[in-house]
This record gives C-alpha cells, sequence and structure tokens, in this order.
C-alpha cells in the first residue's frame, strides 16, 4: 500500500491569512521577525535544502539574512501554527556549506506537509511574477503589489495570479487483481531516457466552457481514441511548471477497444497489468519494446498518486 492520503504537492500546515496581505503595517512589522525561503527564478525556482537529512529540510533564512533589495520581491505566503510569518523572495541563492539547490520536482514528495506547502505556494507565485511583467490588456509594465498577490500598472490596472486547470486520469479496466490494468501513453514531447520510456496518465488542459469531466472525455478520445465511464474524481495538487492545478481522475473502458494514438501527441500508448506496474516500482525491468524498459512518473507528480491508488486496490472510479 502506498499510504498517501493526499497528492504530494497538495499538503501543506500554513494559515495563508489573506487578509493581511494589503496591510503594510502588519506586513513591515512580520517580515523583521519572518522565515523566509529564497528562489532563484533564473535557476528554474530552485532553493536550498539540506539533503542528507531525512525527510530532506529546506533552509529558511531570517529577513536580515536575504540578500539586500531583495526584499522588494518578497511574498508573504502565511502564517505558521506557531505564529511566524513566512515569506518568499527571489534572489540567487548563496553557497552554503551541507546544502545544494533542489527542484520542487525532485524533492516534493519527501519534504514534509510544512515544507511541501511552503515551496509549492512559493515556486506558483514566483513563476507567475516571472511570467507577467506586463499587463496583457495594455502592455504596460506592471509591478508586484499586495504583498505578492497581485500586479498592478502605472494606471492602477490590477491582474491576480491565475492557474489553469487540466485533468490528469488514469484509465483502468476495472479488474481486481494482479491481470488488472490500466492504459498509460508516452507523450511526443518527453525526452527519451537511454534504455528507457517513461508512460504516464493520460492528461491535457480543460478548454474554456467544458468541465473538468468532460475533458476527461475528450482528451483521452483525442489522445487514443478510446471512450471512458465512470468518471470518478480522486483529488487535485498544484503543478507550478509553469501555473496548472492537476484534477485527478480515475476512469474505466473497456481494453478490448483498439488504441489509436494521436500521434501529433502521443508517441507511445498501452495497457499495463498491476502485475507490471508493481514490478516497475520494485525497480525490476519491464520490457516495452525496442529494448527500452518502463519508467513511470516521477514521485511528486499526481501521475504516480494514482497510479498507486489503483495499484492499490481502488479500482472502483466512483469511490
Amino acid at each position: 500500500m502506498s499510504g498517501e492520503a493526499a497528492p504530494p504537492l497538495a499538503r501543506s500546515t500554513l494559515d495563508r491569512a489573506a487578509h493581511r496581505r494589503g496591510d503594510s503595517q502588519w506586513l513591515t512589522e512580520a517580515w523583521l521577525r519572518a522565515r523566509v525561503l529564497m528562489l532563484d527564478s533564473t535557476d528554474e525556482g530552485r532553493t536550498l535544502a539540506r539533503t542528507e537529512t531525512s525527510p530532506p529540510t529546506l533552509v529558511l533564512f531570517g529577513a536580515g539574512d536575504v540578500p539586500a533589495g531583495s526584499e522588494s520581491t518578497a511574498m508573504f505566503l502565511g502564517v505558521e501554527p506557531d505564529g511566524v510569518p513566512v515569506f518568499a523572495v527571489d534572489a540567487p541563492l548563496p553557497v552554503i556549506p551541507g546544502t545544494r539547490a533542489v527542484h520542487l520536482r525532485e524533492v516534493g514528495h519527501l519534504l514534509v506537509d510544512r515544507e511541501a506547502g511552503i515551496f509549492t505556494t512559493a515556486l506558483a507565485l514566483v513563476n507567475w511574477h516571472t511570467r507577467h511583467g506586463y499587463s496583457a490588456s495594455t502592455g504596460a509594465p506592471t509591478a508586484m503589489d499586495e504583498a505578492g498577490w497581485s500586479r498592478v500598472d502605472r494606471n492602477g490596472g490590477r491582474i491576480w495570479p491565475r492557474t489553469d486547470p487540466a485533468m490528469i486520469v488514469l484509465v483502468h479496466d476495472g479488474v481486481d487483481g494482479p491481470d488488472g490494468r490500466c492504459l498509460l501513453g508516452n507523450n511526443v514531447s518527453w525526452q527519451g531516457t537511454p534504455g528507457g520510456r517513461r508512460y504516464s496518465c493520460l492528461a491535457g488542459y480543460v478548454e474554456p466552457g467544458e468541465s473538468a469531466e468532460a475533458a476527461v472525455l475528450r482528451e483521452v478520445r483525442e489522445e487514443v481514441g478510446v471512450g471512458v465511464e465512470r468518471i470518478g474524481y480522486v483529488g487535485s495538487q498544484a503543478w507550478p511548471f509553469p501555473g496548472s492545478l492537476m484534477l485527478g481522475f480515475l476512469a474505466t473502458a473497456n481494453p478490448t477497444e483498439p488504441v489509436r494514438v494521436d500521434p501529433s501527441e502521443i508517441a507511445y500508448a498501452r495497457w499495463f497489468s498491476r502485475r507490471e506496474i508493481g514490478a516497475a516500482l520494485a525497480g525490476q525491468t519491464v520490457d516495452v519494446g525496442d529494448g527500452a524498459q518502463l519508467i513511470l512518473p516521477p514521485p511528486s507528480s499526481i501521475a504516480l498518486f494514482l497510479i498507486h491508488r489503483w495499484l492499490d486496490g481502488w479500482v472502483n472510479a466512483d469511490r
């Protein structure tokens, strides 16, 4: 059993305290006693962590320890259970013995709930700010405001962080036991791994005017030519690469229905048994043809969370 109660990047202990975002006096005082996470937007939003510990731990700084001028990028993330405010800043990372720069994809699933929430929120905000330096409606430059939770142009036009909804679905045949199968695909945009081929759940953005469930039906039909039913919502998590919310589903399909991939999106797609998925997770070689072995999604992804749900016996899409 995976033992996971929630997707790996859907964990947090912070009180976001949104009512404080416009309180400049409180924010000024809070900054002086804050814990601060430093991220470097020029290095894919990496931050410092001590990885020799188990679990790894993020490095949080005092306000007086961050580089001069970086307070102008300070983003208020929330308040910890002990009452200490938490901020993030976008700045080059210092060299500290015993630490190294890490990416959320790399360590998100290993962090405790508190630090997973801090890192995920900070990276989502940093990525949004780096992509919205100008107003989409006027082209005017924008500046950070409301403690990092909006941007405003010189005429007072304001924009707020947005998250793009995307569905991701583990399609399975509804069969219990080791012979039950799930349908996974290999996206054409994924870089190849020598001797391996990555397969994952099918996914896609929710289009304007479309429900998430309708997106599941459409995307699966478009990508692999298979119809699904018994669509059931499982959970969601942020995926700030650069700014998505992944809505996770399970759905059933008939494995005798021909799989016809859309070559513009999917390079390979096939059914895998629980026995094969379990073997791959155990580090065993599972041949997927052409001398390649099966590679499953990374541990920080909701895709692997959905695979575990199915593998561990959660085969009913409406559970």
